[in-house]
């Protein structure tokens, strides 16, 4: 299949974008190192300070669809720079924050900031390079994305024990408008595709209200318990919420917040729902793998974040080549290896046992960075693909919502499993073992409904291509 070439604007407009990606995936987990160094500060207890990175994921979680709706509605890149512009200002008032209340209301509004900017990073992404490079996008996504995250700890380590927390935020505001004035100098500006639709407020808050309940109840469950009354509450709430907006959008069709074609998209559908559940798989690798290195093998907060680098950087690297392998095999083959490359990491790293040594975790890792580098580059490009291109950041944005959703899903699943077995390194074992076969029910789905049939004409000529090379 023949590729276009990528003209001098396209390369430098996808350098914007990657910037964006950049800024908003290395604040995920930027502030995990920093949690010890707020709580002095601000004499804070852990559970006030661990909020600096709940309630900016929440929010974020929460507002991402209604972000690539409004990206969709009123165009990209003017809601990418309203998201990049509220990012920067709420860093600059958060690194100055007097106490802790006013740090955790910024966090909540970069969240918004972050939300508007990523599915509108998306949308521009597919929208500026031409349909054959469809591949070389989602790498580019998720590869910076991944480098983002990798270098997050990293970064925040190193700011936090010489200038202070406070520059996490600092570095964020040039970045950011770096980002900006390179969108705004480089990107057309896009039309709206839905101009005269209108913004539905009933479906946004129904929306909000069931997500936010959820992720409270998976967050504040495994502390008070998942009997205790506010936490059964907060499911009864969220159920009610997600129904009622399922219900709602049946109801009003193509002005609904996720409108009628979107939701009936079987490839789009599947794609979204297998995301639900490797998200599961990689959250729990992320949570337990530096839980066992901190407190089995004593490693330092730093330390634990720089021991994931076999897996965050295999990651990020395969993500990049993910993009070409995408165009070449097709969205079937590379979404399905994915899915097959995580299930074959968690197996392998549910050997975990108290005398592993660190060595023995690499190998594991590596093959699960393969495995989430080839499956989420290719399953957003094709869930985004599956649909018409004026929904590319809505279709982004919920792909991600069910990322997000799924990994605190699988961190209230894998701690619950954590806390009643008898050992860290037994229910670590354990987890592993359930999200290794989540995995391979994932394999399942991508074979079954993700992307057309194989290629085999095509699978033929590749192999005949690599004889005749060697």
């Amino acid at each position: 299949m023949a590729t276009e070439r990528l003209d001098k604007d396209t390369i430098i407009g996808l350098f914007a974008m990657a910037v964006g990606i950049l800024v908003v995936a290395n604040d995920f987990t930027a502030l995990s190192v920093a949690i010890p160094a707020i709580e002095k500060s601000f004499n804070a207890d852990v559970t006030t300070a661990q909020w600096v990175i709940n309630s900016y994921a929440m929010v974020f979680g929460v507002v991402i669809v209604t972000g690539g709706r409004l990206a969709d509605m009123f165009g990209r890149r003017r809601i990418f720079l309203v998201g990049a512009g509220i990012f920067a200002v709420f860093s600059l008032i958060g690194g100055l924050s007097p106490d802790v209340r006013l740090l955790l209301v910024c966090r909540g509004i970069m969240g918004i900031g972050g939300a508007l900017m990523w599915p509108a990073v998306l949308g521009m992404t597919y929208e500026i390079v031409p349909d054959s490079r469809a591949g070389l996008a989602g790498g580019l996504i998720i590869g910076t994305a991944g480098i983002g995250n990798a270098m997050g700890p990293l970064l925040g380590g190193v700011l936090t024990d010489t200038l202070g927390w406070q520059w996490i935020f600092f570095v964020n505001v040039p970045v950011a408008l770096i980002g900006a004035i390179t969108v705004l100098l480089v990107v057309p500006q896009d039309k709206p595709t839905a101009r005269n639709e209108r913004i539905d407020y009933v479906g946004t808050a129904a929306l909000t209200v069931g997500l936010l309940a959820l992720l409270l109840a998976l967050d504040w469950g495994v502390d008070r318990g998942w009997t205790d009354p506010i936490i059964l509450s907060l499911f009864g709430v969220s159920a009610a919420g997600l129904i009622g907006f399922a219900l709602y959008e049946i109801r009003v069709g193509d002005t609904a917040l996720i409108p009628d074609a979107v939701m009936k998209n079987l490839t789009f559908a599947m794609a979204t729902f297998t995301t639900l559940m490797i998200a599961a798989v990689f959250f729990g690798a992320l949570l337990y793998l530096p839980q066992f290195m901190t407190k089995s093998l004593g490693f330092s907060a730093i330390g634990s974040g720089a021991g994931l680098l076999p897996m965050m950087l295999t990651f990020a690297f395969v993500s990049f080549i993910a993009g070409r392998a995408y165009e070449v095999l097709g969205a079937k083959l590379i979404v399905s290896a994915g899915a097959a490359f995580l299930a074959g990491g968690m197996f392998l790293l549910s050997s975990i046992h108290s005398g592993t040594t660190y060595d023995q975790l690499v190998p594991g890792m590596v093959v699960l960075g393969i495995g989430i580098g080839l499956f989420y580059s290719s399953v957003t490009t094709a869930g985004v693909t599956a649909l018409d291109p004026s929904r590319s950041s809505l279709a982004g944005a919920i792909i991600y919502m069910a990322n997000v959703a799924g990994g605190a899903i699988g961190l209230g699943l894998n701690t619950a499993i954590v806390a009643t077995a008898t050992s860290l390194t037994e229910g670590i074992h354990t987890a592993f073992l359930v999200n290794g076969s989540l995995a391979v029910v994932g394999v399942v789905i991508a074979l079954l409904f993700i992307g057309g049939p194989i290629d085999t004409k095509r699978l033929r000529e590749l192999r005949h291509h690599h004889r005749a090379h060697t």
